[in-house]
This record gives C-alpha cells, structure tokens and sequence, in this order.
C-alpha cells in the first residue's frame, strides 16, 4: 500500500458496543478498560503525530507521548488511551483534567497495531496484531502495551470491580479492525453506570459554593435536546470555576427542550457546546439519571453526537457468542 493512503488523513479509531454482563469464551480477549482519551498514534521514522478520536492533532498537548514514541523508527499507526494514573496505578478522568497543570503520570495505553512498514494490518487477527505491537513497542515510561487475558472474562470483570476500574473490554480473538465503525467484535462492560452529557445550564450557587450550584445536562434524541437530569457533585473549587469560565462564553437565552426543569427560575442557559460525563445510580422511567455524579468535561466528541448509550441485554447465548 503507499505511503500517501496510510498516512494521509487520521484513521478513525474502532467503536466497542455496550453490554450488560461479562461472558466466559475462548474465542474472546478482555483487557482493562482505560478511563482517559482515545488516541491514534501516526508514526514515521521517528516523527509522531497524534489524533484525538475526533480527529484533533494533540501533538503537542502531550509531548511526553510523543518523544516517547519517536523510537518506533519504521513507519506505524498505533491506537490506544491516554490516562492519568493515580497512586495505585488506576486510571483516573479527573486526574487526566488537570493533567496539563500539575505534574500527573501521563501514560500511552496501547492495544492495537494497525499499519506497520506500510502494511495495513487492519485485516489481520486481533491477537496477531497485538503479538506484533508487543515487539515494537519502546520500553518507556510514558508508554504501556494494555496486556488482556483470554476466555475468563467475568473473573476478569470481578477483577475490575474489585480494584475501582472503570470496566473491561471484550475483543474477538481473531477479528478484524473497522475504522470509525461500532461493531459487536469489541465489547464494553462497565462495572457503574457512565455517561457522555451536554450541558445546557447551571443554577445559581447556595451557601460558600462559589460559580454555580449544579449543571443542567441534556443528550441528543431524535434530532432534539432532551433533558437528563442535575449534577450537583463531583466539583472541587479549581473545577467550579474551570467550567464555569468555559461556560460563560456561551449563555444563551433559549431553554433547549420543552422539558420542566426543576428550579428553572434560577437556571441560566448556556447553548449546548460543553460535552461531559457523568456517573450514576440508574435510568429512571422518564429517561433522567439518579444521582449523576460530574467526572470532567471531554474536548473529544461534539456535543451534538452525544446520545444515550444502551447496553445490549443478553439472555441465554448471546448474538455476539454464536
């Protein structure tokens, strides 16, 4: 393949599919779930480029990664997730939001090798793929091979529940890698309810909380904002006014929804920009999450993409298992 064709515009990273429950299968892999960014990693003797998943070069927003890299001197494109890692060594969203102003642990995650020596590897087995990453991956640092197990994924996902994690990724051993698509050949299972949300407002502060009280949060249905639900927690004071100074810019007059919002009277619209995620409790009857905890806002997708995402109920043998 020439050189142009794999190097030209980014790849679009391979979408994993939501599910309810971990599996057992010896034709799957499961590897950690990485709480960070997705990125792709262009790489030409030695000279580094990276994209976010939506197609922004980050380069030199996390030099460390790409130094680290320039010792792949052959011609590659590598995926993986940029994480901050705590003391225990987990990754953490929240870590990776001030990661630019304080001196955090940046880490390179990688899991899969799509081009090498100019070859498009994309149509080769997972396992091959991830054999061959493991030999050319530099021992350094700020760079990790994100290593899996085979067929036991619920010990595995018991694992990462144990340990705090975010959750586990199922993989077909020997399945292909399709670019920008979301398939059922990478699986995702979370051990708590996470979601991506837009925000749209905020209430006025009460008692010594500075900025604003909670976020008003909407997704994207049928070609409409729908509301979601408040986020009253999960700020400390540097994010308060972070976010707030972020959302500024962008007050609105127009309330995005026909939805009632609870302390509307005291509520300031914002247009919907600002995408984030959010943990949870559960989806209530009318579509609102219980209890949404705010982890961090993400630069990484456009907020009018962001819909609920629905895991995929299994009963007996799954689709995805046959």
């Amino acid at each position: 393949m020439k050189r142009q064709g794999v190097f030209g515009p980014m790849l679009k990273p391979m979408l994993a599919t939501l599910i309810d429950s971990p599996f057992d299968d010896a034709d799957w892999i499961f590897e950690k779930k990485w709480d960070g960014f997705r990125i792709i990693a262009r790489i030409t003797y030695g000279a580094v480029t990276l994209f976010s998943r939506g197609g922004k070069d980050v380069t030199k927003v996390y030099p460390q990664i790409g130094k680290a890299l320039e010792k792949i001197r052959r011609t590659a494109i590598l995926d993986g997730e940029l994480v901050a890692l705590d003391k225990k060594g987990r990754s953490s969203f929240q870590l990776l939001q001030n990661a630019q102003k304080t001196t955090t642990r940046l880490r390179y995650c990688v899991f899969d090798l799509l081009y090498l020596d100019d070859e498009d590897l994309r149509s080769h087995p997972l396992i091959e793929r991830k054999r061959l990453l493991k030999t050319i991956l530099p021992k350094e640092s700020a760079l990790k091979y994100s290593g899996h197990i085979r067929k036991e994924g619920k010990r595995f996902f018991q694992k990462a529940e144990r340990s705090g994690l975010e959750g586990i990724i199922a993989k077909r051993a020997r399945g292909f890698y399709y670019s920008g698509k979301r398939t059922r050949e990478w699986l995702k299972i979370k051990t708590v309810l996470r979601q991506e949300v837009v925000i749209v407002g905020f209430t006025r502060p009460r008692g010594s909380r500075r900025y604003f009280g909670s976020l008003v949060l909407a997704l994207r249905d049928r070609n409409q904002w729908s509301y979601v639900g408040r986020a009253g927690t999960g700020f400390d004071s540097e994010s308060l006014k972070m976010i707030f100074d972020k959302m500024k810019p962008i007050i609105g007059r127009e309330k995005p929804f026909d939805q009632k919002v609870p302390e509307e009277n005291l509520t300031t619209w914002i247009k919907p920009q600002l995408v984030g995620e959010v943990k949870f409790s559960e989806w209530t009857r009318d579509g609102q999450m219980r209890h949404p905890v705010f982890i961090g806002l993400r630069d990484d997708k456009r907020a009018v993409k962001v819909t609920r995402e629905k895991a995929i109920t299994s009963k007996g043998t799954p689709t995805w298992q046959k």
